[in-house]
Formats: structure tokens, C-alpha cells, sequence
């Protein structure tokens, strides 16, 4: 997939991994509205890179494709295409899913 966003700096484009439509215990069917956001995600674009003291780029520690978990308050929700992305930081990254 070819997103048409590209992340500058150490921001990272992610798209949420839905999970299956959810249901109570009861059977009771829960609105999208009701759900909290999911924390895992897909790697679909990274930034140019987080400069250091020096202005040297240091390297992303995830690349594309990787499944990660994401901060479940930190980026910027964008809306392309019918579909729902994340602009996070790097450091808004808690792990990669192994």
C-alpha cells in the first residue's frame, strides 16, 4: 500500500488494526462510538528522522510493516481515502509486536 501522507521529522503514519465487530457477554452488539481506541497498529510510512545534538538523523527503530502499540493519547488522527491513519512520534511507540 501506498499512503499518500509522508511523515516528517520522527513521526511515524500508522494504521489501527480493527479488531473483529465486538459483542457483550449478553450479545449485545457495541457501538464504535462506545469502544476505546485500539492500541495496536501497522507501520504504513516513517519520517525523515529525529535530529541530534549534532543534526546528525538518527535511524527509526521500527520500519515499515511492523505491528506496534501505540500510546493510546498520543498523535493526530488523519482521514484519507476513507480510511483512518495515526500521525504519531517515535516516542509515542511503546513496543513492536513480535
Amino acid at each position: 500500500m501506498s499512503a499518500k501522507i509522508k511523515p516528517i521529522g520522527d513521526r511515524v503514519l500508522v494504521k489501527y488494526i480493527e479488531e473483529e465487530e465486538e459483542q457483550s457477554r449478553g450479545g449485545i452488539i457495541i457501538p464504535d462510538t462506545a469502544k476505546e481506541k485500539p492500541q495496536e497498529a501497522e507501520v504504513i510510512a516513517l519520517g525523515t528522522g529525529k535530529k541530534d545534538d549534532k543534526g546528525k538523523t538518527q535511524d527509526f527503530e521500527v520500519k515499515v510493516g511492523d505491528r506496534v502499540l501505540i500510546s493510546k493519547y498520543g498523535g493526530t488522527e488523519v482521514k484519507l481515502d476513507d480510511e483512518k491513519y495515526m500521525l504519531v512520534r517515535e516516542d509515542d511507540i511503546l513496543g513492536v509486536i513480535a
